[in-house]
């Protein structure tokens, strides 16, 4: 028989399938924004001027990492731990890099100071929430805990909070950064 019945895959089955990992995924959505701003009429040094930053953090183990304070309102990701560190109106907020619909990565526009999502364009403020019936998202997005030390943000990355499962730690989830 031609045809496959059931489960039967095995680590052969996608030989040759054409799977991209998440860090070449982002390195390359990178190059296209970049790309595109240049198409649109930026010159490369003000495309790499923009207040989207990559980043790692400083330390940390398992659950907690440690990134120093955001010097200014902006973005910065952590590809590696899938975060996004937001300092804005003197707030720091870290969130998952998923968006709260389908989990893909979502992206930064300076410009609005908003988080959209390229798969169903939902688009969130600087501080996670939704802006309704902006696409297919029904909440805000996720928040981890955070607390400061010094200089620092300490990000727990084992506490991930929902704003409609835990709306008061949901709230609560940032630091000031002054």
């Amino acid at each position: 028989m031609d045809r496959m019945d059931g489960p039967d895959i095995t680590p052969d089955s996608c030989k040759g399938c054409a799977i991209v990992d998440r860090r070449n995924f982002l390195r390359d959505a990178g190059v296209a924004v970049a790309s595109v701003l240049v198409a649109l009429g930026a010159l490369p040094g003000q495309a790499a001027a923009a207040p989207l930053e990559f980043i790692a953090p400083l330390s940390g183990g398992r659950e907690d990492k440690t990134y120093p304070l955001p010097a200014k309102d902006g973005t910065q990701i952590d590809k590696d731990n899938q975060t996004i560190i937001t300092r804005w109106q003197n707030k720091v907020y870290v969130f998952s890099l998923a968006c709260p619909h389908q989990n893909t990565a979502l992206h930064w526009f300076e410009k609005e100071h908003q988080f959209e999502c390229p798969k169903h364009h939902s688009r969130f403020e600087a501080d996670g929430i939704y802006l309704k019936d902006s696409g297919r998202a029904t909440r805000n997005m996720d928040r981890f805990a955070v607390r400061k030390d010094g200089n620092n943000v300490v990000v727990n990355l084992d506490k991930l909070y929902q704003e409609d499962e835990d709306e008061a730690a949901w709230k609560a989830a940032f630091v000031a950064s002054e």
